[in-house]
């Protein structure tokens, strides 16, 4: 690969809307050594954030997860399954609006090789459109709101895409946007995008992270318009120091864009203040439910980037935050459910208790 600072890759790109300089410096620093991302914790932060998948008894055809059993049930005292908890859900919704906020990959949809493989199930997408039936649902992804609203399909919830850096609402409702469009019915709807001005940043830095890495076996690059994100679920683990090497050498050069991790992926985001727990707290004052003793929003995920979302809740001690893993980790979160399909179990049940609630009080 071609290191030299006046090659193609390092160029800013043509036809930027504004110049590159508002976000790029030049620097003739001598590239480090791959020993740079061991030292600065990056490669200890890309295996930390992929748990390892479970192991299979071939004899008995059982999986069993690698963690300890003790540690397993030590963690779900903690964060205990929001199915076998939902009786305590139940008391805390009582006479409560509820606000659904849920991420995609990993919780609506399996984690799979293959981002643009990763599909929700016609079971789930209608488990999700029943629960926009009766409460205001809102998808908080870090994929591109066009794509997340391309792979659920529904026109009645709210999108957040980008990490929250992407908003998009009826036009009938409250907030703060920045612009009013049209959806793809037709409809008029409002757009808040606090990090427009990072548009074509964000494309040029996506075309010279697809260079860089396209000798790398495995490697994938997606541009999700407010920020890109660079896969490395598929690359072979020896090769994963020389991944972050060459993101995080090629980033030094942008010093108004920062580089996070979440589950096997390193992503490229603006640094400004804003992430899914901010989304959350627009998207609540968008619905008049901000400063509403008589809310209750609830927050599914399954990332990293998720639990900003869930410290938001937690810190404000109204609603809460649901983990999707299968493993033991820490989170913000108050409640846990294992995989995807427990999320479209505990959405029916919550549906459910609601027609119920309803039926008993002839609402």
């Amino acid at each position: 690969m071609d290191t030299d600072p006046d090659s193609p890759v390092n160029k800013p790109r043509l036809g930027s809307s504004f110049p590159s300089g508002r976000f790029m410096m030049n620097s003739r620093k001598k590239i480090p050594k791959l020993d740079d991302v061991r030292s600065n914790g990056w490669l200890e932060a890309m295996i930390s954030s992929s748990p390892p998948r479970k192991r299979l008894v071939k004899d008995f055809n059982v999986e069993i997860a690698p963690e300890d059993d003790f540690a397993q049930r030590a963690w779900m005292l903690k964060y205990p399954s929001a199915i076998t908890s939902f009786s305590h859900i139940a008391a805390q919704a009582k006479d409560k609006k509820i606000a659904m906020f849920l991420d995609y990959d990993g919780t609506l949809s399996p984690i799979v090789d293959d981002p643009d493989r990763a599909l929700m199930s016609d079971a789930m997408r209608a488990a999700v459109k029943d629960v926009a039936k009766y409460f205001p649902t809102a998808i908080i992804s870090g994929r591109s709101r066009d794509k997340v609203y391309e792979l659920v399909g529904l026109t009645e919830l709210y999108y957040a895409g980008s990490h929250g850096m992407d908003i998009m609402t009826p036009a009938n409702v409250n907030g703060s946007p920045e612009d009013t469009n049209s959806d793809q019915q037709g409809e008029e709807v409002n757009l808040f995008q606090p990090a427009k001005e990072f548009i074509p940043v964000i494309e040029e830095v996506y075309r010279s992270l697809v260079e860089l890495t396209k000798g790398i076996k495995g490697a994938k690059v997606e541009n999700h318009k407010f920020c890109a994100s660079v896969h490395y679920r598929n690359v072979d683990e020896k090769d994963w120091p020389l991944v972050a090497q060459r993101v995080h050498d090629h980033l030094k050069q942008y010093p108004r864009l920062r580089l996070t991790h979440g589950r096997k992926v390193l992503e490229v985001r603006p640094v400004i203040e804003w992430n899914k727990g901010k989304a959350v707290e627009f998207l609540l004052e968008s619905l008049g439910l901000s400063n509403n003793d008589d809310f209750l929003p609830i927050f599914i995920g399954d990332d990293k980037t998720d639990e900003d979302a869930f410290k938001v809740l937690r810190e404000k001690k109204q609603g809460f935050g649901i983990l999707v893993s299968s493993v033991p980790k820490e989170s913000n979160a108050f409640y846990s459910l294992r995989d995807p399909s427990e999320v479209k179990k505990f959405l029916k049940t919550l549906v459910k208790w609601r027609k119920m609630e309803e039926d008993s009080t002839g609402h």
